[in-house]
């Protein structure tokens, strides 16, 4: 039989509609699918939206804020907010074609902007609650499991921190002290991850965003004197829990080195200041805003999100 004999009938058994090439032709096109998808999702790794973990003590506005951006370009009237008892997301977009100009306003649709999206995770501010919230801040690369994230297994990459304060509160001074030993938890935990790095390579930098929120309150501070009142506060923290690791014996050399116990910042300086967290790639801006009345609004926190995420 001649090779242009075999061509032939290979073709004719092909086009004949027998069971057989039915069958065969059905798998196909049933198994090349699945297939595919299988060896799709085995290669390729399963990527997350970026987070920001929203901090702050009870009454500071977190949830409010978090309602706010939610419903952006809708402009409509906050509703009563409640105290959260558990963390909670909302996906939220960024135009990334200019971050620094955007607002939480804008319909990224209806302006033709490309949208970058990203998750805010709002999280509970009662003391009790506070540890599992520093727990996703400890590891070299931090992340979240968020209720948005529909892959079980997968995390959400935390990318920067937002700790929001009552600046019409703090000046009141009562509520300063227990602001002040939250916000050195957090600072405190992000330093002890910059130490507990692997090799000689460091831990990616974490901005933090102190948000000093109500100014449009007639009694608050503004942002300038709400960073010198923390830094203040956080300085006499760091004095009483050194004092309390001296006194337990551990030595001055270790507390100096960073490395040991509560000793927030850069040794060796009286006065404590954000500046120094930049040692540990720590960078810590203090942003005035409000969320309701006729203040200066949220639009410079949404800017400062969005130039980093």
């Amino acid at each position: 039989m001649s090779l242009q004999q075999t061509l032939k009938d290979l073709l004719e058994a092909s086009l004949t509609p027998s069971p057989t090439v039915i069958l065969f032709g059905l798998a196909f096109c049933l198994l090349a699918p699945i297939l595919l998808h299988f060896l799709y999702s085995t290669t390729t790794p399963y990527t997350t939206l970026p987070s920001v973990l929203l901090l702050g003590p009870p009454g500071a506005g977190k949830t409010a804020l978090t309602t706010l951006f939610e419903r952006g370009p809708l402009d409509l009237p906050l509703a009563k907010t409640h105290t959260s008892q558990v963390p909670s997301s909302i996906e939220l977009s960024i135009n990334s074609d200019d971050p620094s100009s955007a607002s939480y306003k804008t319909n990224l649709d209806e302006a033709g902007a490309t949208a970058k999206k990203f998750l805010l995770v709002d999280t509970p501010g009662h003391p009790k609650l506070r540890a599992s919230s520093l727990a996703h801040l400890n590891s070299a690369e931090p992340t979240i499991k968020s209720s948005l994230v529909s892959d079980g297994g997968a995390k959400s990459k935390i990318k920067a921190v937002v700790f929001m304060v009552d600046a019409a509160a703090l000046a009141d001074g009562d509520a300063l002290p227990s602001t002040a030993e939250y916000l050195y938890d957090v600072l405190l935990t992000l330093q002890k991850r910059f130490h507990s790095r692997n090799g000689s390579r460091a831990p990616a930098s974490m901005p933090v965003l102190v948000a000093a929120n109500k100014l449009d309150l007639f009694t608050a501070l503004p942002a300038a004197l709400v960073k010198s009142n923390l830094e203040a506060e956080l300085g006499r923290i760091r004095a009483a829990r050194s004092k309390g690791l001296l006194d337990s014996g551990v030595g001055q050399d270790d507390l100096a080195a960073g490395e040991e116990g509560d000793w927030l910042g850069g040794d060796g300086s009286e006065k404590f200041s954000f500046a120094q967290m930049m040692e540990f790639d720590v960078d810590v801006d203090v942003i005035g805003g409000s969320v309701t009345g006729d203040g200066p609004g949220a639009e410079k926190w949404w800017k400062w999100i969005g130039e980093r995420v």
